[in-house]
Formats: C-alpha cells, sequence, structure tokens
C-alpha cells in the first residue's frame, strides 16, 4: 500500500491517511463569524510508533468517532448522503476512513465548489478528520474478494488488518443514513461485556419467515442471522481473539480465518462477507453483542408488515435503504427519507418539507406510520436547535 497522508479539514497534514472528503451538503445555521478564516492551527503531532493502540478511540487525549464506509462503482452520491447524516447531527469529532476504487478517489478529492470541504461552515469542518484508502484485500485473491456478493463489499472483513493504529470503528453500508447523532451508535460500545468484539443487528425479527432460517446453506449466528449494514467492531479485540471454527481445533486469528472461510463455503454462501461474519459468530456467539432493529432498520421491518417493535416505541436511528429502495418507488417512505433537503431552517427547510412528503406514502405498508421514520429526526432537531438558540440567546 502506498504511504498515505490524512488532511484535517482545517487543511493540515500529518501523516496517516490519504486525500480528503467532500460532502454534497448546504450546513444549517452557519455562523456569520465563521466566514472569517479560522485562527492558527499548532502543527500537528507525529505519532510515537511505541505507543500503544488508543483504547476507546482516544488518542492524544481526544476522543473521535470512527466511521467506515467502502464506495465502488455508482455509490457515489449514496456515500456523500450517508456522510452529510453523520456530520449534520454528530456532537463529537469524527474520523472518516473511506475506502474507493481507484476511479471514484479523484471524484471524492476534487469535486464541485458546492461539495467541496472547502465551503463547509468552520463549525462543521473543525469536527472532521478524513482518510482515503485504496480497496486492499491483503490475503487470498484479490479479484475473488473483489466479486464477492457486492463490489469491493468484502473490504470490511480487512478492516482490522488495515486501521492497526484504530481501537473502535463503525462500519456502514453506503446506503446507511443517521437520523439522529452518530454519538448515540458509538456509545453502544461501552455496552460490550469482555468477550464482545462486534456488535449487529439481527438479520430477521421473526426466525420462521428470516431468510437464513428458510434457505442458508450454511451455519450462522442465533436463530435469524445477522445484518453487517450497520456493524460496530472493537477492532483491537478483533486482532488479539483466536477464533473457533469448523477447520483447526486450536483455533485461527482473524487474518488466518478468512480465506480458508471462503473457500469452504463458497459454493453454500449467498449473501457474500455477511454469510461469512454469520459462519463466525455461529461458531462464537460470545463475541457479539446484537443490538435491536431500529439501529439497522431496512425495508424488511415494514414491507411484509411492521415487524420492528423498537423502532414503533422509539422511532428509527439509523435508516439502511438496502434493495435499492433509495432509486426506485417500491418504498417511498424510504425514498423521501434519502431526498429530503438540508437548508438553513431545521424545521421550515427540513422537517416539515419530509413530514408532508410522508404525508403522500400512507397508503404503502412502509409508510402507514410514518411516526417510526420521523420522531428521531424530529427530536434530533429539537435538540440542535435549543442548543443553538441557548448558544447564541
Amino acid at each position: 500500500m502506498r504511504n498515505k497522508w490524512i488532511k484535517h479539514a482545517d487543511g493540515l497534514y500529518d501523516r496517516s491517511g490519504a486525500g480528503y472528503l467532500l460532502i454534497n451538503i448546504l450546513w444549517c445555521y452557519p455562523s456569520p463569524s465563521l466566514s472569517s478564516p479560522p485562527p492558527p492551527h499548532p502543527p500537528p503531532r507525529s505519532r510515537n510508533p511505541d505507543m500503544p493502540v488508543f483504547r476507546l478511540h482516544t488518542w492524544q487525549g481526544e476522543e473521535r468517532i470512527h466511521l467506515a464506509v467502502v464506495a465502488c462503482g455508482d455509490r457515489l452520491e449514496e456515500t456523500m448522503t450517508m456522510l452529510k447524516s453523520a456530520v449534520l447531527f454528530s456532537a463529537g469529532k469524527l474520523t472518516f476512513h473511506i475506502f474507493a476504487e481507484d476511479s471514484l478517489q479523484p471524484q471524492f478529492e476534487h469535486g464541485a465548489d458546492e461539495t467541496s470541504i472547502k465551503a463547509w461552515p468552520f463549525s462543521h469542518r473543525s469536527k472532521v478528520e478524513y482518510r482515503i484508502y485504496p480497496i486492499t484485500f491483503s490475503v487470498g485473491n484479490p479479484q475473488e474478494w473483489k466479486k464477492l456478493f457486492k463490489p469491493c463489499a468484502a473490504q470490511r472483513l480487512f478492516l482490522p488488518m488495515i486501521l492497526k493504529d484504530v481501537d473502535s470503528l463503525l462500519y456502514v453500508d453506503t446506503d446507511v443514513l443517521f437520523l439522529r447523532p452518530v454519538d448515540d451508535v458509538w456509545n453502544l460500545l461501552k455496552l460490550f461485556n469482555s468477550t464482545q468484539l462486534a456488535a449487529m443487528a439481527p438479520e430477521h425479527e421473526i426466525p420462521k419467515i428470516g431468510w437464513y432460517s428458510r434457505f442458508a446453506r450454511h451455519p450462522f449466528y442465533g436463530a435469524a442471522g445477522v445484518n453487517s449494514g450497520v456493524m460496530l467492531m472493537n477492532l483491537t479485540r478483533i486482532r488479539n481473539k483466536v477464533f473457533k471454527n469448523s477447520m483447526i481445533p486450536t483455533g485461527l486469528k482473524w487474518d488466518e480465518l478468512l480465506y480458508p472461510l471462503y473457500h469452504k463455503y463458497k459454493n453454500y454462501i449467498t449473501w457474500g462477507d455477511q454469510d461469512l461474519l454469520n459462519i463466525i459468530f455461529h461458531y462464537n456467539p460470545e463475541c457479539l453483542y446484537v443490538f435491536p432493529c431500529q439501529w439497522n432498520y431496512r425495508p424488511d421491518h415494514c414491507m411484509y408488515g411492521s415487524n420492528c417493535r423498537g423502532a414503533e416505541d422509539q422511532g428509527v436511528s439509523v435508516l439502511h435503504g438496502n434493495r435499492g429502495v433509495y432509486h426506485d418507488n417500491k418504498q417511498p417512505a424510504f425514498k423521501a427519507v434519502y431526498e429530503f433537503p438540508f437548508e438553513d431552517n431545521l424545521f421550515q427547510s427540513l422537517y416539515f418539507p419530509l413530514q408532508s412528503s410522508f404525508m403522500k406514502t400512507v397508503h404503502t405498508l412502509c409508510g402507514r406510520l410514518p411516526q417510526v421514520f420521523l420522531k428521531q429526526i424530529e427530536q434530533t432537531m429539537r435538540k440542535v436547535y435549543e442548543k443553538r438558540v441557548l448558544r447564541t440567546g
């Protein structure tokens, strides 16, 4: 892998990552004072290679949320939309780890002015640092991995080996939207016990009608399997763990396990890397924390009738528009959220138009309960609005 540099949102560099991130967004309530250049920033300190990896995402005394995404093919727009949803309501500082194929990297780095990071208000730029990486598969045949299920999706399996100086990480698919602060998802790490090293949501809430329980030809986690579109990982624990498996009685480390596991099950898996993760946690169930369905809410939770009680009670926290529902008219409730605008007034330009759009979807199974989609984003906007009123009042 080529030498990489990290570019901070204030324009400074240090030796860690490469490139920079662009987000196509009009930010809410920019302060007039932010139109002037930020004050001088002290030179970044290089990391001492002898320092241990930071625990619980803290380095040099600063806590950061680490978010990873993999962008290939036509996923640039989805990736941008996901990233802006993460930044818009976040309270903490963020580090984005963007894995992109070569043809997409220039688009992240040299977008139009309206999508350039230079257009961000400093209040948002100051919260973000970002790194862009090439698609890299460190074990086995890279072309096999790249074609597994969807282009580049298997990259997530290699994050523990690539991000060696990162302790904990939130991975999401490009078709994910945060409807509340990403900080709240990150805080689920604090619920891990001493053996847990990853967290995912169930693939289905009703095992007897779930895909894995009906069709899988390989082992899977629990009664219904898990979905890997939103995945929290303690990378340090993953790197150190010896995983039980059906091949080697003494167990295998993560980097030793992936390719033999793929070769054993490659003729039996349908959903690629997600199936491999299900196999791993089938044999190591004590390593997985299962979070509720509202943290990975998909069309399957409503298209056959509502089956996510957590979303009914508390609202959707993380929306996962798989099945391509942001780009067709099969699930207009999901598409309405994906297309909502980001402008100056949170309620007049964002919430009220979104609420109006949902009124057009009430005839659909997913749209008949608009509060499922709107509750968390309304609460989040109110909190952001109240903080800004208090700050400026």
